[in-house]
């Protein structure tokens, strides 16, 4: 992934896997960060449906500039959806040295939840849904799910959650509520009731009221 405020004498591209690529001349610099910003605001208004010709003309390149950079959709997709999942685990990471464990993993759950709600991108590729990609190869989403797991934890071990439910669990019900939210085009009452009630389903006392 590439930060923005990175220097054009020094700009790097790397890949997805990890390995570096070489350097891209200042333009070429100025034409990928076009496509990629245009493709941000696509594809989470709109999901994996727009296309690279569509994409290229908002970002007022031509169709061959946007090829050269991403020879696919999943290529450019994935790399919209990988840079908003760095983003998120940078704030869950901030979270872990929250005194309160119980609202360290609610905070970022409810994040991670709303942000899928408002950006179709993300919950697709949450979802599995519309484009094909290989996530699970990938070290981003493995440390997205591995902080999760450590806010959960905590989170068990103060007795806020409760202790019969994995990361894998919570992957799934979040996921599901930004899908909801996400399709149904909820408004801001109606989001906070869908996350109120997914709340409480993994609070630590429902354990013993479904017993």
């Amino acid at each position: 992934m590439t930060r923005s405020d990175t220097p054009a004498s020094d700009a790097r591209i790397t890949a997805v896997d990890g390995s570096e690529i070489r350097p891209l001349r200042a333009d070429a610099r100025r034409n990928r960060d076009r496509v990629l910003e245009a493709a941000r605001t696509s594809f989470g208004a709109e999901g994996s449906d727009v296309s690279l010709d569509e994409i290229a003309r908002r970002a007022g390149v031509g169709a061959g500039t946007v090829y050269r950079h991403f020879p696919t959709k999943e290529a450019l997709f994935e790399a919209v959806v990988f840079d908003r999942m760095e983003e998120l685990v940078e704030e869950a990471c901030a979270l872990s040295d929250d005194p309160d464990p119980g609202r360290a993993f609610s905070s970022f759950v409810e994040r991670l939840a709303r942000e899928g709600a408002r950006k179709r991108d993300l919950v697709e590729a949450l979802a599995h849904d519309g484009i094909h990609l290989q996530l699970g190869e990938s070290p981003i989403v493995r440390a997205l799910t591995d902080v999760l797991a450590e806010l959960l934890c905590r989170a068990q071990r103060a007795g806020a959650v409760r202790s019969d439910i994995s990361v894998d669990d919570v992957m799934a019900v979040l996921t599901g509520a930004a899908y909801a939210i996400c399709h149904s085009r909820a408004d801001d009452e109606r989001t906070r009731r869908l996350l109120a009630v997914m709340f409480d389903g993994l609070r630590a006392d429902r354990i013993a009221a479904a017993v």
